[in-house]
């Protein structure tokens, strides 16, 4: 009998220091996912790779087996060394529709109620569709897990407040420095977790925010969004000697500010405080960075503890949506079950 899975691992159960091993760009997610959907056992396949989680929806009648497969096909023979339960989550037919209910509901993320989620969600079962990994059974559960997914928003306030790491990380920042109006801030990257983080800045007053992207096109035209200024990806570096606060979200797979960049740097500032802000995954900026005096590093990881408060803010509505969602599988169960688990 083929049942629907979810295997993954997230910002609960592993750091970023794990997930960041296995994160995918969004560009690799339709080759990733071929190889995936050959492995033996593995029907049906849509992964889904964020700064918060690595899942693989799949269908297959060896759960275990297609597991430790798939987990080799990351790890390599390191996989033999790797317990499942330590970092991995691996959860089955029903259980496995109720997360990734959860997760497009926003109940599942870091900060409760992300906005972003549903899109990456979408995004990354589009991608697998057109490259032809799904068939009816994971198209009829994803679609309408997206229709349950918009039901509990627009029938709840979890998304009041704070919706997204970057609109987090930016309340972190306000928390520490006071008023951001007068801050110098620099954005590196310009994909969504950037353009959610700009808008955030703007709301909170700051004035002097600079962009800088490979694609000088895309950072022009968050900038001008936003009221803020433009800089080729090449000239970036030079502005981390005036500005207090940079946020880094890039798809680089490799730290982009070391110390030996940034110490030189804080000497010439006078070691005036200067904060980075990691949302990167894998990570771009070197935790190390935090040696150099003056210098605060922030990682995704450290978005949690504001995640904690949110969670806390939101424990009523959060029950309300479970209960929308066991309702929802309660009364379509019947409908459902051949999708979850069929009998060829």
């Amino acid at each position: 009998m083929l049942d629907m899975l979810c295997l993954g691992l997230n910002h609960r159960s592993a750091p970023v220091s794990i997930r960041e091993k296995f994160s995918v760009p969004r560009t690799a997610l339709a080759e990733a996912g071929a190889k995936l959907r050959e492995i033996p056992f593995v029907d049906e396949c849509v992964l889904l790779s964020t700064c918060n989680r690595v899942e693989v929806y799949f269908w297959s009648k060896q759960p275990r087996e297609s597991a430790h497969l798939i987990l080799h096909y990351f790890l390599g023979s390191a996989a033999d060394r790797v317990d499942l339960e330590s970092h991995f989550y691996l959860k089955h037919g029903e259980h496995a529709l109720r997360h990734l209910c959860r997760v497009v509901s926003g109940l599942d993320s870091m900060v409760v109620g992300e906005t972003e989620i549903f899109g990456q969600v979408k995004d990354a079962y589009r991608t697998a569709l057109e490259a032809r990994l799904t068939s009816g059974r994971s198209n009829r559960i994803f679609q309408r897990a997206f229709t349950l997914g918009k039901y509990v928003r627009s029938n709840s306030r979890i998304t009041v407040g704070p919706t997204s790491v970057g609109a987090a990380s930016v309340q972190m920042a306000e928390n520490i420095l006071g008023n951001l109006s007068g801050a110098g801030v620099l954005i590196v990257g310009a994909g969504d977790v950037s353009r959610v983080t700009a808008q955030a800045l703007k709301s909170r007053g700051a004035e002097s925010i600079f962009v800088a992207n490979r694609s000088f096109d895309r950072a022009l035209e968050l900038a001008q969004s936003i009221g803020g200024k433009a800089i080729r990806f090449d000239e970036w570096i030079p502005f981390l000697e005036t500005i207090d606060i940079v946020i880094v979200s890039t798809a680089a797979p490799h730290y982009i500010i070391t110390p030996s960049l940034i110490q030189p740097i804080q000497e010439r500032r006078g070691q005036r405080p200067h904060f980075l802000i990691d949302l990167s995954v894998p990570r771009n900026i070197d935790p190390v960075c935090a040696d150099v005096d003056g210098v605060h590093v922030y990682d995704i990881d450290t978005m949690s503890q504001l995640a904690n408060e949110t969670r806390k803010n939101r424990e009523k509505e959060i029950a309300n949506c479970e209960l929308m969602i066991d309702t929802w599988i309660h009364e379509n169960r019947n409908d459902l079950i051949e999708s979850l688990h069929h009998r060829p």
